[in-house]
């Protein structure tokens, strides 16, 4: 990207100060001699570089004109916005609310947000004149065989520093651009912390669903132990197979303690995430154990520079090019001269000798023009250097553009892929029902045995579990379109609340 300047002083580089003179005379002829600089110092300013525009999309920072994996559902469906009260499960909304009110992410990047508006306030502030209240008392004798002195004044003292070059301003673009950044990586937080807490809730609802089937499974084994037992007494069945029925029962009790355990543990997980007491969080996930949430139908945008705009690490990192293009301009400027007054007015007393003399006073400057001669080569170096940082900022803005895209490619794939596969395995876990209803009718009337009924239950429990995680890979995989686009938010609402 080329830098977008119009015009660019140049000046002979002196160091020194020129302070101008208390006399009316010599300050009237300073100013006829300073005008001319600062008249020509106004037009340069004027010629100040503009910030780069990098919107996604833009011919700075180009990407595709359509996702090239598929839509869900060809992209027809409602708007990603208000993503969570799509689903129906309020106890869902409920622990994201809460995760995001304790999240010590959110807190920290809420405090970067307070020091960067801190900086941005002191930027500014450096643009205006500061004023300060001066007081000053002393007593004693300044000259001996005097009387002793009194001596006390107050006033009010004002200095400005001109930003004739832009310096200033460039300074304070900077810092309004990093705040704009800090609250957009606020914004990524509040998204990451969401997805992170809805993917938790998902794994333990899944769990309790696939709890319900290893129970199942575990009944089964152990009856299909207890008669294989039976058998081997009365000499039907050998005794290997009474072993082998035993330790099928014993791993499937395992397995059950295993996937108690692996629950307790997402329970504890949302309990920290949350910071929810852990009797309360038991309480509310009781009422619906087992039951993943369903999204409604949800669709993402088929443009993906405005998909990509939503991102706010996206924003995030276009903040940060644009304050970096600020402080490369911002160096550019402190190579040149810089001008600066002062002024003071006040009261003062004096008594000395039962003599008091009191007046006001006031000063205007001096004005002081600051050329810088030599510094050893700082100024230039900060100025190649603010320029390494600006095309390094540029870089990295385009990379995660590019890495935007494959996410959000990559999201879809998933999401495409889980969706495709969710009928077979309902329909397999549908044939493995009726598989199981048709031997245990059979079984009612005799003409099946209960090995062969527990042998069709374990394959239906197999088929339930399958379709359980299958659920939760759907729901994942929505989640993960969430995360890629942003969470919905709209970086036209910086200072209001994201859809997250």
């Amino acid at each position: 990207m080329r830098d977008q300047t119009s015009c660019r002083p140049r000046a002979t580089r002196k160091e020194g100060t020129i302070p101008s003179s208390s006399s009316a005379t010599f300050a009237k002829r300073q100013w006829v001699y300073l005008a001319p600089g600062l008249f020509a110092a106004a037009l340069l300013a004027g010629c100040s570089s503009v910030p780069p525009k990098l919107a996604p999309g833009s011919s700075a920072a180009p990407v595709a004109t359509r996702w090239h994996a598929s839509l869900p559902h060809d992209g027809t469906l409602v708007d990603l916005g208000r993503w969570w009260d799509q689903f129906d499960d309020p106890l869902l909304l409920r622990l994201i609310l809460e995760g995001q009110r304790v999240s010590p992410t959110l807190a920290q990047a809420a405090a970067r947000i307070a020091d960067a508006r801190a900086a941005s306030v002191s930027g500014r502030a450096r643009l205006m004149p500061s004023l300060d209240a001066v007081g000053t008392s002393s007593r004693g004798r300044q000259v001996p065989g005097e009387p002793v002195a009194t001596s006390t004044s107050v006033g009010l003292q004002a200095s400005w520093e001109l930003d004739v070059f832009g310096a200033g301003r460039a300074g304070s673009d900077a810092a309004l651009a990093r705040l704009e950044s800090s609250e957009a990586g606020w914004h990524d937080a509040r998204v990451s912390v969401a997805s992170e807490i809805a993917v938790t809730y998902i794994s333990l609802r899944a769990c309790e669903a696939q709890l319900l089937q290893s129970e199942l499974d575990a009944r089964s084994r152990f009856e299909t132990s207890r008669l294989t037992a039976l058998a081997v007494k009365s000499g039907f069945q050998a005794p290997e197979a009474g072993y082998l029925a035993q330790a099928s029962a014993a791993q499937s009790a395992a397995l059950l303690t295993s996937q108690y355990a692996r629950c307790d543990l997402i329970v504890k997980a949302m309990v920290a995430l949350t910071a929810i007491d852990e009797r309360e969080l038991r309480s509310e996930l009781s009422k619906k154990s087992g039951v993943l949430p369903a999204p409604a139908n949800l669709s993402v945008d088929s443009v993906p520079a405005k998909v990509l705009s939503q991102r706010p690490d996206i924003v995030a990192s276009e903040r940060e090019v644009i304050a970096a293009h600020a402080e490369m301009e911002q160096a550019k400027a402190q190579r040149l001269p810089s001008i600066s007054l002062t002024g003071i007015i006040g009261s003062s007393r004096a008594t000395a000798g039962g003599v008091s003399t009191d007046g006001s006073t006031w000063t205007v400057g001096p004005v002081v023009v600051t050329l810088p001669i030599f510094d050893a080569g700082v100024r230039r170096a900060n100025a190649e250097a603010a320029k390494a940082r600006y095309e390094a900022a540029r870089t990295t803005y385009l990379a995660s553009i590019r890495a935007a895209v494959r996410e959000v490619e990559s999201a879809l794939v998933a999401l495409e892929s889980a969706t495709a596969r969710d009928e077979k395995v309902a329909a397999a876990a549908a044939g493995f029902l009726n598989s199981f209803n048709a031997v245990d009718a059979r079984y009612r009337l005799g003409a099946a045995s209960l090995f062969e009924l527990e042998d069709a239950r374990r394959s239906m429990v197999a088929a339930n579990s399958a379709q359980i995680e299958q659920k939760r890979e759907v729901v994942a995989a929505w989640i993960s379109v969430y995360r890629a686009i942003g969470g919905g938010w709209s970086p036209s609402a910086t200072s209001g609340t994201p859809n997250s």
